[in-house]
């Protein structure tokens, strides 16, 4: 299975000829988390602030005979502490990125969204998959499996926007969005139908920009030409969906773990619509997924800095 995650290679190394990403990294205390994140720090992608307890993520370091170096440790006494003084730290201007080392998802987002420290903008939060997945040629982005759970239609444009805005970043040529659902006509009976119609509406009349949008599509339609061109549906999108937009959030997981397990693909995570990127990264994934991961964000923080310094000038 090795000799097709040439897609996230590619996106390491065009990452890592990037300066380093200062990122706050919440918690993190074992094995797994500090050898990816040091890695990561090796290959320049990131440039870490440790958050957490000083003793357990030096005792950690140890057990798995990794180098801390010279790595900075901002000492927190536990995961709470840490993922609130992680996003302290993106306050400050300190950190650019944040990164979940070993805590729970849920713990390290609660501070994010929180309405008095957090680090919401007007956007949804919301989270992508950037999968890496054999025989196709270019990466699919698939949102959101993992934070909103039934999206609003107003939830869902955000969405949306969220992931245009990282298919640019990730320098893809065109985002060609695809609203999936479980056929490719309109019907009363099934709200995602009606949701997709309106969004690609929206994005007619500019309240989504930057992608071309196609929906309801069903999974084939979206992602293979034959399937699109036997139903007879001409669109831009069918059949050459590079983001795939969900109805919920069990469609998702479902859709991105059946890649992963059934089809051998890779799925880096990453959450978009706060301040800064936040890099998630599941206790299953691979170096290189992880690495991904970083990369994603690495390139997520430089379009920001390129927008930051557009409305300056």
């Amino acid at each position: 299975m090795e000799h097709h995650r040439d897609k996230y290679e590619r996106l390491v190394t065009f990452a890592a000829s990037l300066p380093p990403t200062p990122t706050a990294v919440a918690h993190p205390v074992d094995h797994d988390s500090l050898a990816s994140v040091i890695e990561a720090a090796r290959l320049g992608l990131i440039a870490p602030i440790l958050v957490g307890p000083r003793e357990k993520i030096v005792a950690a370091a140890k057990a798995g005979k990794l180098e801390l170096g010279d790595l900075p440790i901002v000492d927190a006494p536990h995961s709470h502490a840490a993922a609130a003084a992680a996003v302290q730290l993106v306050h400050e201007g300190r950190a650019q990125a944040l990164m979940k080392g070993s805590l729970h998802t849920d713990e390290l987002m609660a501070e994010v969204v929180s309405r008095t420290t957090g680090l919401r903008t007007e956007r949804r939060v919301s989270h992508c998959f950037v999968m890496d997945v054999p025989g196709r040629e270019d990466a699919l982005i698939i949102t959101d499996a993992a934070v909103n759970i039934a999206p609003s239609l107003d939830e869902k444009r955000d969405i949306v926007q969220n992931a245009i805005d990282l298919a640019h970043a990730l320098r893809f040529p065109a985002a060609r969005v695809a609203i999936l659902s479980a056929m490719e006509t309109v019907n009363s009976k099934v709200p995602s139908t009606l949701d997709a119609a309106a969004l690609c509406k929206m994005a007619d009349r500019q309240q989504i920009t930057g992608g071309i949008l196609d929906g309801p599509l069903a999974l084939d339609n979206a992602i293979s030409v034959e399937a699109a061109q036997i139903k007879g549906i001409a669109s831009p999108v069918a059949g050459r969906a590079n983001i795939l937009v969900v109805p919920d959030l069990e469609a998702g997981n479902v859709l991105a773990k059946s890649l992963s397990f059934l089809a051998g693909a890779d799925a880096a995570g990453i959450v978009l619509g706060a301040k800064v990127p936040i890099i998630l990264t599941s206790r299953a994934d691979s170096v290189l997924t992880r690495l991904a991961s970083c990369a994603v964000a690495s390139l997520v923080a430089l379009a920001r800095r390129e927008q930051l310094s557009a409305a300056i000038v």
